[in-house]
């Protein structure tokens, strides 16, 4: 059996399939808002969280859209999170109720149980799961395995790439 390093057990998603799937985890939400079956607003958790975000809240169509900006990873080493920006407070109240926080994937969980901590009442909704995170979110689509890195298509270039096993003959 040959050993791989981390990055080689790779999940990659296009744009076709991240739109996929942020409209499937907004047809899920629909009508389950706290307000009437609404939300009052959509927050993207910077840096990943702002595409889904964008695609929820057109689905849903919900106007008022910010951002929280937490910093837990240095290219691919993950950091102590912290947030560098956060959202409008009167957007948020005192807990976020009735605010989907959005975010592309959970991994360990340690971002949304920060902001968890600070937004209590907001529905926290992730494209993609991992098995460490899914206590810290409401809703997601699709769930990998801890050790799988995924890599979204705005971390990509199209180029060609070798075999998974043998050569190119």
């Amino acid at each position: 059996m040959t050993t791989r390093l981390p990055h080689e057990k790779g999940f990659h998603i296009s744009w076709d399939q991240i739109h996929r799937d942020a409209r499937a985890l907004a047809w899920r939400l629909d009508g389950k808002g706290p307000i009437e079956g609404n939300w009052s607003a959509v927050v993207g958790i910077t840096r990943g969280g702002l595409v889904p975000a964008m695609i929820m809240a057109r689905e849903l169509d919900i106007r008022t859209v910010d951002t929280i900006s937490v910093k837990s990873y240095n290219h691919q080493s993950r950091t102590e999170p912290h947030v560098i920006k956060p959202p409008q407070a009167d957007i948020m109240g005192a807990d976020g109720e009735g605010v989907l926080i959005v975010d592309d994937l959970v991994d360990t969980g340690r971002t949304l149980e920060l902001v968890r901590s600070l937004y209590p009442k907001a529905h926290f909704a992730t494209i993609y799961a991992k098995p460490m995170g899914v206590p810290m979110v409401d809703s997601y689509v699709t769930e990998v395995s801890q050790d799988t890195w995924i890599f979204f298509p705005w971390d990509m270039a199209l180029q060609y790439v070798q075999p998974y096993r043998g050569t190119d003959a």
